[in-house]
């Protein structure tokens, strides 16, 4: 039976979610949480793969209490157990930190597992970088922004879209890959994942201890971002009224939008009228 991990996310709603201009952060707790998108894609990925090759599915996530529900989300899709990073010493940490962290529970929680799976980025950040770093850690094969993958043996074949090309490639297990969001639509829960998804037994929550971190190892071993400034930026917005025939209206816009609409077309309309 494959052993898969799959990394998951709690974002916020960005809609309803304001800066702290002076800490440099989010405030996330005056938002809603949900699953990271592109989570979703990784996980329905491993429950397919679970489906046609037989496979546990281990759902890890790392983030305040309320990033549990994330969990409990997976489970009543289909992942078999969830392990839950919560510590007051975690907060604020960037993608590195984050990396190490999730390498270090993996290491000690599911040493013998066959591939892990993370979204090809999160809506919060779009960094796309916790996937690769925790490759680097792990010291793995690893590719990005997967489509579609496929499992001969213990190699799995993977294809992307790079560039305008289409890439098919090959990897040895253990190995690390990160999903896009092309393909693995993600599915509904039925009632008996629902069930399943409340079941306390299915998720261990782990503290810095649990996993062998201290405070001191967060500030030597932590996040190598730091936030200098964070601004909001504001738009001044001008309405202009053209009136008058049709031909007119289109004479004066482009009279004075001319520059602007070449530029984002990549074609010159001045130019163009002259050969008419």
């Amino acid at each position: 039976m494959l052993k898969l991990i799959v990394c998951l996310k709690q974002v916020p709603i960005v809609t309803e979610l304001p800066w702290d201009e002076q800490a440099g952060t989010l405030r996330r707790d005056l938002a809603s949480g949900m699953m990271n998108l592109a989570c979703l894609h990784a996980l329905e990925a491993a429950l397919q793969i679970k489906e046609q090759y037989s496979a546990d599915i281990l759902a890890i996530t790392m983030g305040p209490p309320a990033a549990e529900e994330v969990l409990r989300e997976a489970i009543a899709l289909g992942a078999d157990r969830g392990i839950h990073l919560c510590d007051r010493i975690f907060a604020g940490s960037d993608t590195y930190a984050t990396s190490w962290m999730l390498a270090r529970t993996i290491k000690q929680e599911c040493p013998d597992y066959d591939l892990i799976l993370c979204g090809s980025y999160t809506s919060d950040s779009e960094t796309a970088q916790v996937g690769p770093q925790l490759a680097e850690e792990l010291d793995l094969p690893a590719a990005a922004y997967i489509e579609k993958l496929e499992i001969h043996g213990r190699t799995l074949r993977v294809r992307r879209l790079v560039d305008n090309f289409r890439e098919t490639l090959e990897m040895e297990f253990p190995a690390l890959v990160t999903v896009s969001l092309e393909n693995y639509k993600p599915r509904y829960a039925g009632l008996s994942g629902l069930e399943a998804a409340f079941d306390t037994g299915n998720i261990d929550r782990l503290n810095a201890a649990d996993v062998g971190i201290n405070k001191s190892a967060i500030e030597t071993d932590g996040s190598r971002t730091k936030v200098r400034k964070v601004f909001l930026r504001k738009a001044n917005k001008e309405n202009i009224l053209l009136t008058g025939t049709a031909a007119n209206v289109v004479g004066d816009f482009l009279s004075k939008y001319e520059s602007k609409i070449s530029w984002a077309i990549g074609k010159d309309i001045e130019e163009d009228r002259n050969d008419e």
